[in-house]
């Protein structure tokens, strides 16, 4: 997997790296990657491919019935792998299972992705207008991963693991999301993750010693 430049996405990124609304932050990253295998990528789906194997071996053993079916493509297998590569890309220091990860990916289209971006991003939204006019933060993220991907041939996949699982979370995550949007024919991947921060979480404002302080007061005079 190679990391691509583009500009109208650094814009973005540059735009969501760090926004302030006060109690809440919004943070969001574009990354765009070729499924060009580079460095270890070929060992490494090589591992991935035999584990997904070794799984559906298990799984087909004991029930007829089970969601490893999806894995039986090899279509599918290769998408799953990709997918997994560029989250070893984001996150190089852990240590991704293509099985475990497959329970949490899941298929979606634009609308559902529209939908959830306009209804948690509306704050960050209406910076964006009011800091540079013209087309909104969504359409301008249309057109930037419509010119790096093309939209309308992407397959979308929402990734959302659960806490012992999940590399994307941060201090004082009030709500994230992480969305892949998978062109095969161009062979390429970009990632958006987004999230809402709180700022009295990470600067520490909501646990204090003042406050056991005065809990203590209200039970001195309390018989235990």
């Amino acid at each position: 997997m190679k990391f691509l430049e583009y500009t109208p996405l650094d814009r973005i990124n540059d735009f969501l790296d760090h926004l302030n609304l006060g109690e809440r932050t919004i943070k969001g990253c574009l990354e765009a990657y070729s499924c060009k295998h580079t460095g270890t990528d070929k060992r490494l789906s090589i591992s991935l491919e035999h584990e997904i194997l070794d799984y559906l071996g298990k799984s087909l053993d004991t029930d007829s019935s089970s969601p490893a079916e999806f894995l039986l493509s090899r279509s599918s297998r290769k998408a799953l792998i990709y997918l997994v590569l560029t989250l070893y890309h984001m996150y190089p220091d852990y240590d991704f299972s293509a099985v475990k990860a497959h329970q949490f990916f899941t298929e979606e289209s634009w609308n559902t992705f529209k939908q959830i971006f306009e209804t948690y991003m509306f704050e960050a939204s209406k910076e964006w207008s009011e800091t540079y006019g013209g087309s909104s933060l969504l359409e301008t993220l249309y057109k930037a991963l419509d010119e790096v991907v093309k939209l309308p041939e992407c397959e979308i996949y929402s990734y959302n693991p659960d806490s012992d699982s999940d590399p994307f979370l941060e201090k004082g995550a009030i709500w994230s999301f992480n969305f892949f949007f998978y062109n095969r024919k161009l062979k390429r991947v970009v990632s958006f993750r987004f999230s809402c921060l709180s700022n009295l979480v990470a600067e520490g404002f909501l646990v204090n010693d003042s406050t056991y302080e005065e809990d203590g007061e209200i039970f001195d005079d309390m018989d235990m």
